[in-house]
């Protein structure tokens, strides 16, 4: 019994394998995906030819040529290469000594590229003035030299590229150039990912969908968040999401990862205002702004901010699913939670969860202190990049929170020495000779006014402090408060100042003299807190001016206070927050 033949032909499978490895080239791949390669025996060519190409991204060839993979790779590279660089003119059509400089200038970059290796009659080495191909042609118009003849994929040195007429049914020709530009590009991407760890290999060379173009976008088009595209790694894994229970998208910071749920069903547009929003997030330290307010509440205010920045910035398309109220535009997200707060169980339940926050501990950390330092810097530069190349419109509380950023926080004394300054304007002296000054000893005869202070001027410049005396407030921040008060004082000749401690009830301590305030003063208390009784002690009371102003150091466990409009400041331990919006300015003080 006879055995049966084997029907594959060699050479094909050897040339389709070859097909496949420059199919798989970043570079070169999605040009040979929009070209023709044929290999069959329609088109008779000479034994010793490889291929030819035509302007139609046509290649033909040799069907009986038996070679290897590799040396089918080089030769389809080298085809497409001609059409990658706009070799095929209609006005160089057979000329041999143009497409002798195409052909330098080919196998130059197929060198370069250590792409091969070449079949034996193409490997001769390339001469070095072959990086141009128009100053190469009118070179060869003089020189003719033989050894640039050799690197055709045709035999006898005849043209392996030919132009074809474009009849009025070609309407779908590819732009080839375009083409050969797009892959560049992509591959680079693909190249500064992998070597950023923000895409494996295998990543890399997966069809990008609409959540990849969406992030591509950004690196490509819209400097104020490239660089915050560029440092955060996609995850786009259903298992994951599903897991993390994410209906859209969330960011985790301290991961540098932004994680998508491609079941979402968004469109290209849709998911490139989500990673907008996610990129803002970051850029704008909404995790770290976080304080001791309620996060879902705060991922609500912060999302409400976000979304009106970039439909007014005309980023991308909104999801129905997003939050937005045209009420609260020109808003910062602090501004929008205390309004919040008035129905929390209403936004609460809209809370999307977007926004993960990480461990408090973690604020303490190096890491912390790098990428806050790193996302600060990203965004400052992407917005210095947007504005100085004009790329489209920007909210003006977005630019002002970025330049917020990217400035130093102004220390709490600095801040309680300038609310001083505004409500204790410097006192004139006014020179008198109702007392005389030491009389000079070269004219004893002239009487010399002295600088006196007018009694007026000094009367009524006085203020209250209400201290939070309750067991929670720290010793070392009572302190701190009080020595700069007392400094603040006696500089801006505020001599005295009615003092009032308050936990469970009030004990005034009645006016001080401003260098007594930090050295002999005793605090009593060391209760329970309930401040409104001491703000009610200093209303009524009959020697405290209606204007004085009002310092209230407390660590904010305490309830909504009534200050009867009088104008006041809180200070407060960093790490603290008022649970109610203060409509005097809050100094954080540094434990």
């Amino acid at each position: 019994m006879k055995k049966k033949q084997n029907t594959n032909n060699p050479a094909e499978e050897a040339f389709k394998e070859g097909y496949g490895i420059v199919r798989a080239n970043p570079i070169l791949g999605p040009l040979l995906r929009k070209a023709d390669a044929f290999f069959n025996d329609s088109y008779p060519m000479a034994r010793d030819d490889w291929a030819w190409v035509n302007s139609k991204g046509q290649i033909y060839a040799n069907f009986h040529r038996r070679a290897s993979p590799q040396n089918w790779a080089y030769v389809l590279a080298h085809c497409l290469l001609h059409l990658a660089l706009g070799h095929i003119r209609e006005d160089r059509d057979g000329d041999p000594l143009w497409n002798a400089a195409c052909d330098c200038t080919a196998a130059r970059y197929l060198s370069e590229l250590h792409f091969g290796p070449p079949p034996l009659e193409l490997s001769a080495p390339v001469p070095s003035n072959t990086r141009n191909e128009e100053t190469l042609y009118h070179w060869l118009k003089e020189h003719k030299d033989p050894a640039y003849f050799r690197f055709s994929t045709m035999s006898g040195g005849r043209s392996d590229m030919v132009w074809k007429p474009v009849s009025r049914w070609d309407l779908s020709l590819e732009d080839w150039q375009k083409v050969f530009a797009a892959g560049l590009q992509d591959a680079l991407r693909s190249a500064v990912d992998y070597a950023g760890g923000v895409r494996t290999p295998e990543e890399s060379r997966k069809y990008q969908g609409p959540i990849q173009q969406a992030r591509d976008w950004f690196l490509d088009s819209y400097p104020l968040l490239g660089g915050m595209a560029a440092g955060f790694k996609l995850v786009a894994d259903p298992l994951t999401v599903q897991r993390m229970n994410i209906p859209v998208a969330a960011v985790s910071v301290r991961m540098q990862e932004i994680y998508v749920n491609p079941a979402a069903g968004l469109k290209k547009m849709e998911w490139r205002f989500v990673l907008a929003h996610e990129y803002l997030h970051a850029a704008l330290r909404h995790e770290a702004r976080l304080g001791n307010r309620d996060p879902e509440l705060w991922n609500v205010a912060c999302d409400f901010v976000i979304n009106q920045w970039l439909r007014d910035m005309d980023v991308g398309s909104m999801p129905e699913s997003a939050l937005f109220d045209p009420e609260l535009q020109g808003l910062s997200a602090e501004a929008v939670y205390d309004l919040l707060t008035a129905n929390l169980r209403k936004y609460k339940r809209m809370a999307q969860h977007d926004l993960l926050f990480d461990p408090p501990d973690w604020f303490d950390s190096k890491s912390f202190t790098d990428l806050d330092a790193w996302c600060r810097s990203a965004i400052q530069r992407g917005l210095d990049y947007h504005e100085s190349h004009d790329r489209g419109y920007l909210p003006a509380g977005l630019v002002e929170e970025i330049r917020a950023l990217s400035q130093p926080p102004i220390p709490w004394d600095v801040k309680l020495a300038r609310w001083f300054d505004e409500r204790f304007q410097p006192l004139e002296k006014h020179r008198t000779y109702a007392r005389l000054s030491r009389r000079q000893s070269a004219t004893p005869e002239i009487p010399r006014p002295s600088w006196h202070y007018e009694d007026s001027a000094s009367a009524g410049r006085t203020f209250g402090v209400l201290l939070d005396t309750s067991g929670s407030m720290d010793r070392s921040i009572l302190a701190a408060a009080l020595g700069a008060i007392a400094s603040y004082s006696s500089a801006r000749d505020v001599h005295q100042a009615r003092v009032v401690f308050c936990d469970a009830q009030p004990y005034d301590q009645g006016y001080m003299e401003a260098v007594e305030i930090a050295g002999s003063v005793q605090i009593r208390g060391r209760g329970g807190t309930v401040l409104q009784p001491g703000i009610e002690l200093l209303e009524h009371a009959q020697n405290f001016p209606r204007d004085a102003p009002l310092l209230i150091i407390t660590d904010c466990e305490c309830d909504r206070l009534h200050l009867y409009g009088r104008d006041h400041a809180f200070l407060v331990p960093r790490g603290k927050s008022l649970p109610f919006p203060p409509k005097g300015p809050v100094f954080y003080i540094a434990p």
